[in-house]
């Protein structure tokens, strides 16, 4: 609305003075002028944001049994920690990115959620023998039954009614190579899971199962509980979020998409305090904001969190840097004029219009260029 205004401002001045023979006059020396300047300019786009511990994710229990303890929301747990109890018995918190999906108890198991076991307990100070690297081979026994063997049954197949003997269960073995993100359950491993089981006040075994831990990605604060002290553990039980403070924006997934991971940022407190900090992640999910509107949730880490220790939530405003243009004239905005034929001109202090081409717009500012204007060329401004 400015530029509209300014430019039509002088476009006015401009036809009311002009001379007999249709030459543009001298502008009065009242007139505003300013002076074309040298310069880097950059755009940049400000958004609400909210500063807090991120986006809630719910925990699902994986097994049977009824839910006998919670902790508070607010608590913050770490690896080993007791997430939540079943049948009194603790579910600890291990940090990784699969869930246990089947009971880990025989030697040479080879898989990522052997990994997340072995790093675990590795970092809780077990000992958990040679870790496995990709490409290397793991023999594995399995027993074949006789049905197993004699599936699908063909003529003369020894068996009941045959008066043959049946077929005794047979062992194959098979060479499985190790993946990238894999790990192998070597005798080792399963002595360290035992060992940590009895210290952690797990049921004594050697093995676990699905729903025995809870995986998460890290540390993590209960931001919620949903379930309650007697209902069964096979449902939503938690809400989580990161024990990290980070700043959270919604955005429409259009301005999304030149987003990156990586991408600084300046955040502004409440204050009007200005901390740096860093793209962590875009959600890739898109969800309606309360007015029904597509949106996707950007979330920005601080560089310096030690700086909103005393903040547990607060709104922000988020500033993203846009383009950049290096050693461009610059000039008011009021400095354009609109032509009648489309684009804009320049009205130079003292001499007639010039044509020129608009570059970007930034902070009451425009790029110029055009045949008739250089660095130190004075024009009339509205502004």
């Amino acid at each position: 609305m400015v530029l509209i205004v300014g430019t039509t401002v002088v476009a006015a001045w401009w036809a009311r003075h002009r001379d007999d023979t249709g030459d543009p006059a001298t502008p009065p020396s009242a007139l505003a002028t300013a002076e074309l300047v040298r310069q880097d300019m950059s755009t940049s786009i400000s958004l609400a944001g909210r500063l807090g511990h991120g986006t809630a994710r719910q925990v699902k229990g994986g097994r049977p049994g009824i839910l006998t303890w919670l902790p508070p929301p607010g608590r913050t747990l770490k690896r080993g920690g007791t997430l939540y109890r079943v049948d009194d018995d603790p579910v600890p918190l291990l940090y990784g990115n699969t869930p246990l999906f089947r009971t880990l108890d025989k030697v040479n198991t080879v898989g990522r959620d052997v990994r997340v076991v072995a790093e675990n307990l590795q970092a809780l100070g077990y000992a958990v023998g040679r870790r496995h690297q990709p490409g290397d081979r793991v023999r594995q026994t399995t027993t074949v039954t006789a049905e197993e063997q004699s599936a699908p049954a063909v003529a003369g197949s020894a068996g009941p009614g045959t008066g043959q003997p049946a077929t005794p269960p047979a062992s194959v073995t098979t060479w499985v190579t190790v993946r990238k993100g894999e790990d192998v359950l070597t005798p080792t491993l399963l002595r360290a899971i035992k060992k940590w089981r009895d210290h952690a006040g797990l049921l004594p075994s050697g093995s676990l199962g699905i729903g025995d831990v809870a995986v998460l990605p890290g540390a993590v604060r209960v931001e919620s509980t949903i379930a309650q002290v007697g209902d069964s553990a096979e449902t939503a039980i938690l809400t989580v979020t990161s024990t990290s403070k980070v700043v959270t924006v919604d955005l429409e997934p259009t301005a999304a998409a030149s987003m990156r991971r990586g991408d600084k940022v300046e955040i502004r407190l409440p204050d009007e305090k200005t901390l740096p900090g860093e793209v962590d992640t875009v959600a890739t999910a898109v969800t309606d904001d309360p007015d029904g509107a597509p949106k996707l949730t950007l979330t920005i880490s601080l560089d310096a969190p030690s700086a909103v220790t005393n903040l547990d939530a607060a709104p922000v405003e988020v500033t993203f840097p846009g383009e950049t243009h290096r050693d461009v004239l610059a000039a008011p905005v009021g400095v354009l004029v609109a032509l009648a034929e489309g684009g804009y001109a320049v009205q130079v202090a003292g001499g007639g219009l010039v044509e020129v081409q608009t570059g970007i717009f930034a902070g009451g500012l425009v790029e110029v260029s055009g045949a008739g204007v250089s660095e130190g060329t004075r024009v009339v401004t509205t502004s």
